[in-house]
């Protein structure tokens, strides 16, 4: 661009006044991308400052007033004596750049191609010099180069701070900003009072307690030095719109926009959704590893639980307590916990000058030091860390170059055992190897040998054997009084389901394989696989099974409070479950079919995905149960095809009951009608109205386009819901139910639509199955005997001949 039209558009990102007076007056940026005016969020009639992208979608970015509303238009926002200033209608000061008086009054505005609105005195116009710059309070955004911390030299801070609400835009509970303790840095994010995830801290390479943060179409820039403890972003590509914004769920969301398109992609959020990632999960001294799911936390050497019993039931936020009292006697030591993130920085001191070794001595010399750690990883290790109190918010780490290692202070009798386990190891290695060389080639033709004859004695052929636990009928009859009837919790086409207790006092649920069930070994082997391989929070337990005689058996964990149909679809029960669980549960499911869909190591389309197979643990959390119609899909591999139909009536995705085609989007449209049914409390296929014979889907499809959404909603929720939650359920709800594969989302896509309230989702088509049914099919007379629910649920098979 010539001299000349560089000047004029310079200029017209410039302003002396902006006006409010229904006259759509703004100030856009030179290139065009940012907009700075007037205007009212949401529902709101107040009025706000701000600055947002000038392109869809309308995105805010800043908002200068946002804990001082004008109150009604003509408001005016004008340069006065050197500053900014916003007056409202009687021309009183609202809000103002509060820059110090003694600036000269030849001041201008200028809004940057960086979303940032500064203020310049004329005469330094072209060297970079603000006088004050809206990048120096961030609201709820950080943009490209927007700096994330303090100014050591003057402590200024950075931070920012959620919305209340989509209506109110002033400074709200969720906080995210950078603790800068004795020049040690971490990232915070609190919710109240109450921190809800910490990044662990910046230790030379990156934050400890971070898995990744590269990512090809942006880098993170951090500067932790004398002057400055901040952090920023930057694009690295020109075709790309980069930021970080905080919402008010309590969650940090990277997000990045390409410049031809109108939607935001979400690149990662913190926390993301891990247990571990959760502040403080395990509780005082202990550990959390992901990697050992469900067992997540584990108390760190030297340390028990405080509370057993509760450790026992996965309730682990009591943390642990020390098995010896420390004395500082002579003989105590440190036991090392490798790759962890570290604890974090609460009674602490530290030392950037001390070597690892001299940090040992300093800590063994000082009564209360619990443990310590080197402070930077770079060039081999430095800095001295050491903590004087419980060591709190501690996961297992393993990132490579920057793994950070905790030496953890144990009595002199601990060190000595440890010391006596470790020789003992050593010994046992040694008589390993020098009888691995004269046992290797025996041992493995007594196993062959063992192997068929055990597989003769069972009159097992090869292809019923499965390499997974084992049970003994005589154990399984021992655990359920003889399959007595009044063990049995619940039944299904494929058998009976019963409660057992083990000899060792576990409860197990049974699930006995009927003599003349439709499942036969096929399906039984399948279900034994599948559940095998599979670890995550929101899926069933698959503890063993028993193949003797004619007996096929599977044996679960046992979950006590029953499936979920046993308290969605009766209202009395209902209560027991307000609104938060029921959308805890929502959320629990969509995770765990998502593992299955594209998390775990194979791909799983569930194929029967219902309320009574979601099962209720001690904590009312969902797992999916019943993986004997589960069928494994190659990574290339997106559509299969089968002339067997089975699963459940009113669950059945309409490609699937018509032409048998089936794929994750069928367990979609499953999760979509499961999703529908928490909301309303009513089962789909045997849902009744007395204006019409559509099923509970027609219903909700017609209740969304007369825009009474809400009365959806089953009245045991009323008092404890949160209505943008659950319109948002219902929206997700229809998107999951469309009539074509194509048009419903991913499982990713549905997970991240419910956890992020900011998520603009796409307006539903019409649901599958959207037909009125005929007065003889509907109401009872054609129910599938769905009523019967179990606390371990067996799969309801029905063929469907073509």
């Amino acid at each position: 661009m010539h001299g000349r039209s560089l000047e004029r558009e310079r200029e017209r990102a410039k302003f002396r006044i902006l006006k409010d007076d229904g006259n759509k007056t703004t100030l856009i940026s030179q290139s065009q991308t940012f907009e700075l005016g007037f205007f009212s969020p949401g529902n709101s009639s107040n009025r706000y400052v701000g600055i947002w992208y000038k392109r869809e979608p309308e995105t805010f970015v800043w908002i200068a007033n946002r804990n001082t509303p004008l109150t009604g238009s003509n408001g005016e926002l004008t340069i006065r004596e050197g500053n900014i200033v916003l007056l409202n209608r009687s021309r009183s000061v609202v809000w103002w750049t509060n820059v110090s008086s003694n600036v000269a009054n030849g001041t201008v505005a200028l809004l940057l191609d960086t979303g940032n609105l500064v203020l310049q005195e004329q005469e330094s116009m072209n060297q970079g010099v603000y006088v004050w710059q809206s990048f120096d309070y961030p609201t709820d955004t950080l943009l490209d180069h927007m700096k994330l911390g303090w100014d050591l030299s003057t402590g200024f801070e950075r931070y920012i701070t959620s919305w209340k609400s989509d209506d109110d835009p002033s400074a709200g509970d969720v906080t995210y900003r950078i603790s800068n303790i004795n020049g040690l840095s971490q990232t915070v994010l609190t919710v109240g009072l109450t921190r809800k995830y910490r990044s662990g801290i910046w230790n030379g390479v990156r934050f400890n307690g971070l898995q990744g943060d590269t990512i090809s179409l942006f880098k993170i820039i951090h500067v932790f030095n004398e002057t400055g403890a901040y952090l920023m972003t930057e694009a690295t590509a020109e075709s790309t719109f980069v930021l970080i914004k905080l919402n008010r769920s309590g969650f940090l969301q990277h997000l990045v926009l390409q410049k031809n398109s109108s939607k935001w992609d979400t690149m990662y959020t913190l926390p993301n959704g891990e247990q571990c990632d959760s502040y403080n999960y395990c509780g005082a001294n202990a550990v959390c590893t992901s990697a050992k799911y469900p067992l997540l936390c584990e108390c760190l050497t030297g340390f028990t639980p405080r509370s057993e019993e509760e450790w026992k039931g996965l309730m682990w936020s009591k943390g642990c307590v020390r098995k010896i009292t420390l004395n500082c006697s002579q003989g105590e030591g440190f036991e090392k916990v490798a790759a962890v993130k570290l604890p974090d920085l609460l009674e602490f001191s530290s030392n950037k000058n001390m070597s690892l070794k001299e940090c040992e001595e300093a800590c063994l010399q000082n009564c209360s030091c619990k443990a310590y750690a080197n402070s930077d990883v770079q060039r081999g290790g430095s800095g001295c860390l050491m903590w004087f109190d419980d060591l709190i918010d501690i996961r297992d780490m393993a990132v490579k170059g920057s793994e950070q290692d905790l030496y953890i202070r144990l009595s002199e009798s601990e060190i000595k055992a440890i010391r006596d386990a470790n020789k003992e190891k050593v010994r046992k290695i040694i008589l390993s190897v020098s009888l691995t060389s004269g046992t290797c080639i025996f041992g493995v033709v007594l196993w062959c040998t063992t192997r068929k004859l055990r597989k003769r004695a069972k009159g097992k052929s090869n292809n019923e054997d499965l390499d997974f636990p084992t049970f003994d009928l005589a154990t399984i009859i021992a655990a359920t009084n003889d399959f007595s009837p009044e063990n049995m919790i619940g039944v299904g086409g494929f058998g009976p389901v019963y409660k057992g207790t083990l000899s060792t006092g576990q409860e197990v649920a049974v699930k006995r394989l009927s003599k003349n069930s439709g499942q036969g070994l096929k399906e039984f082997k399948n279900e034994v696989e599948f559940i095998a391989k599979l670890q995550h929070r929101n899926l069933i337990a698959l503890l063993g099974c028993c193949i003797q005689k004619d007996e096929r058996i599977l044996i679960y964990e046992y979950m006590p409070n029953k499936s979920l149909d046993h308290y969605i679809f009766n209202g009395k029960r209902c209560t027991a479950l307000p609104w938060t669980k029921h959308f805890d549960i929502i959320r629990g499911i969509a995770r765990g079919l998502l593992y299955l869909h594209q998390d775990s190591k194979l791909r799983i389309v569930h194929r029967d995905l219902k309320a009574s197979n979601i099962l209720l643990d001690n904590n009312l959390d969902p797992k999916i149960s019943d993986f004997g119609l589960a069928r494994i899909f190659r990574e290339d591999e997106k559509e299969d095809e089968t002339r067997r139909i089975v699963g459940t009536y009113g669950y059945i995705s309409p490609e699937y009951a018509v032409d048998g085609k089936f794929s994750v989007k069928s367990d979609v449209f499953s999760f979509g009608v499961v999703l529908l049914e928490i909301l309303s409390g009513k089962k789909n296929r045997s849902f009744d109205h007395p204006d019409h014979r559509h099923n509970l889907l027609g219903h909700a499809w017609l209740l969304w386009n007369e825009d009474k959404a809400l009365e959806l909603m089953d009245s045991c929720l009323k008092g404890s819901c949160v209505e943008s939650q659950v319109l948002r359920c219902i929206q997700v709800g229809l998107l999951c139910v469309q009539m074509f594969p194509n048009d419903r989302p991913t499982m990713s896509s549905v997970v991240f639509m419910l956890e992020n309230e900011e998520a603009i989702l796409p307006q539903p088509k019409q649901p599958g199955f959207f037909v009125e049914r005929s007065s003889a099919n509907n109401g009872s007379t054609s129910r599938i005997n769905e009523d019967s629910h179990s606390e371990n649920v067996v799969t309801m098979t029905i063929p469907i001949g073509r």
